[in-house]
């Protein structure tokens, strides 16, 4: 594991209340409470202390949040701040996500169908490389942190460790690639593939962006390791020794794989048993073929479709037991922020039970063994008890944090900027439409942006267009928009690009945009504008 220490980058020294919230906080981790809290207004530079505080205990943190949205801006923030240490980003990776269903009363299967982002697969595999190899690691997660992953030990296991002088054949290279779940593409070199030109092994490793490796062989022993761009092929250096990481988080060692089939075996004979007991015989069959299909692709291939479903076997765990999560990879003195904890902690209570309901129609009418109920997110006292060390971040917090910090609640009210809390003015709904259009009008020629926040997403696309009409440069933000794109609509606004961001919930976001000068709330009067 490398040694480098955290390197804090700022031009901003600590000001305002910062300094005393720091030493407080600082104090706290090193005489060893569990929780505490962290109470600063908006505006009061939290991520400023945050990474203070991450520089001064040297130790690998995660940051929890509790959208993919505010989580990138944290990420963003962080990664300027600690430019030469490891910031991952880990959250869901779905763009779409169907998840496996059964409607008992139309006798409908829903087979799971997703669409993954590719782009943050790679950085999810990037975090967990991360807090293999390094202690400065800050990694900025959604609640995606608390759902089912592969097991750390297996995921260990299975590395390729490659050494310059090591003597190995081509095949035992290939074999091994194969079972980090790589597939050999000779044409179309692309993240998770390898290929073969001679007695070169070209690889491009799943949880790099920009980076592939080379190995070169003489007669069976290893002559050269390059990292080289994938895009150019140029070499970029020459290195002793490269590991690579499997594909995917539920790579498992053969022996394991082996012990867990003959264990699903047993649970499937047990299910079968139940199920013609009670004169369920279609159940049964339908639980016999689908199992002992993902038996044979397990045996064949090292993994099937829907493996997760299997991993308390694959991991070893006994029934009930909490599955793997990104928490598992983390160190024994790992360090816990939860940013905008008001919102986040009660999200995390929520994750189990919905879940739970799914798959309990789909043990019942046997598309799935009893086993994949452990297939879960953590439940709430789980996530409690596997937690480090914690800070709760809020400028409101609620009673479970108040509580857990058992009085240890550090205020930073004073901001370092001496900004005042903006001016509120409620102004007649009759002529909202028009009052907003020159206010924008006012704010343009000053070069300022504006956020409008209305009621649904119909009004947000019908003012849009408006406003359009009108000559002002606006989008609009909902849901229907995916994770990346909602990054860059956010960042175009800052940039200048437009100047009016219309949306329904962007007051939730908790996003920091100091070129807006103006937030219209449309329908203030009306129930749920927050």
């Amino acid at each position: 594991m490398a040694d480098k220490g955290f390197e804090l980058v700022s031009k901003y020294q600590p000001a305002g209340d910062q300094p005393t919230a720091i030493e407080a906080l600082v104090d706290g981790l090193e005489s060893g409470l569990a929780h505490q809290t962290l109470l600063g207004v908006t505006g009061s530079g939290k991520t400023f202390t945050m990474a203070n505080i991450i520089n001064q205990v040297q130790r690998p943190t995660l940051l929890l949040a509790h959208n993919k949205t505010l989580a990138a801006q944290l990420y963003g923030e962080m990664k300027e701040f600690f430019p030469h240490n490891a910031v991952e980003y880990f959250v869901s990776y779905y763009d779409y996500y169907q998840p496996e269903a059964y409607v008992p009363s139309t006798d409908t299967f829903i087979e799971k169908d997703a669409s993954i982002n590719d782009h943050i697969e790679q950085m999810r595999l990037s975090a967990t490389k991360a807090l293999m190899e390094r202690r400065d690691v800050v990694i900025v997660a959604s609640v995606s942190a608390i759902y089912g992953l592969g097991d750390p030990e297996s995921y260990m296991k299975m590395l390729l460790h490659l050494r310059t002088g090591d003597t190995i054949n081509q095949r035992d290279i290939l074999r091994r690639l194969a079972e980090l779940q790589y597939k050999r593409n000779d044409l179309a070199f692309e993240r998770g593939t390898f290929r073969v030109r001679g007695d070169v092994i070209d690889i491009f490793p799943a949880d790099s962006e920009k980076q592939a490796v080379r190995v070169e062989l003489f007669d069976e022993e290893i002559d050269r390791i390059s990292l080289f761009d994938p895009l150019t092929g140029s070499v970029e250096k020459n290195v002793v020794r490269a590991t690579v990481f499997p594909k995917t988080h539920y790579v498992t060692p053969r022996e394991k794989i082996l012990s867990a089939v003959d264990r699903i075996k047993d649970e499937l004979a047990d299910r079968k048993k139940q199920l013609l007991e009670v004169n369920k015989l279609l159940e049964e069959q339908r639980i016999s073929q689908r199992t002992q299909f993902d038996i044979e692709m397990m045996l064949e291939l090292g993994y099937c479709s829907g493996i997760e479903n299997y991993s308390r076997y694959l991991s070893g765990r006994a029934p009930g037991e909490p599955p793997p999560t990104l928490l598992d990879y983390f160190p024994a003195d790992g360090l816990m922020f939860i940013d905008e904890s008001h919102v986040t902690v009660s999200q995390i209570g929520a994750m189990y039970k919905g879940d739970r309901s799914r798959k309990e129609t789909l043990v019942e009418y046997g598309f799935r063994l009893p086993s994949a109920l452990d297939n879960r997110p953590l439940k709430f006292d789980e996530f409690e008890h596997i937690s480090p060390q914690t800070i709760y971040v809020s400028a409101t917090p609620g009673n479970y944090e108040l509580e857990k910090s058992d009085g240890e609640v550090v205020e930073q009210v004073v901001r370092p900027t001496g900004l005042l809390d903006p001016v509120i003015e409620v102004r007649p709904v009759a002529t909202q439409v028009d009052d907003v259009l020159s206010e924008i009008q006012l704010r343009v020629a000053v070069d300022e942006r504006v956020l409008i926040t209305t009621l649904t997403k119909r009004m947000a696309e019908d003012l849009s267009e408006y406003l359009n009409e009108h000559g002002v440069k606006v989008r609009y933000l909902h849901s229907d928009i995916d994770t990346v794109e909602r990054i860059e609509i956010i960042r175009d606004l800052r940039l200048g690009k437009f100047d009016v961001l219309v949306g329904i919930n962007l007051l939730r976001e908790g996003l920091d945009m100091p070129e807006v000068s103006l937030v219209a709330i449309l329908d203030a009067d009306k129930e749920g504008f927050l």
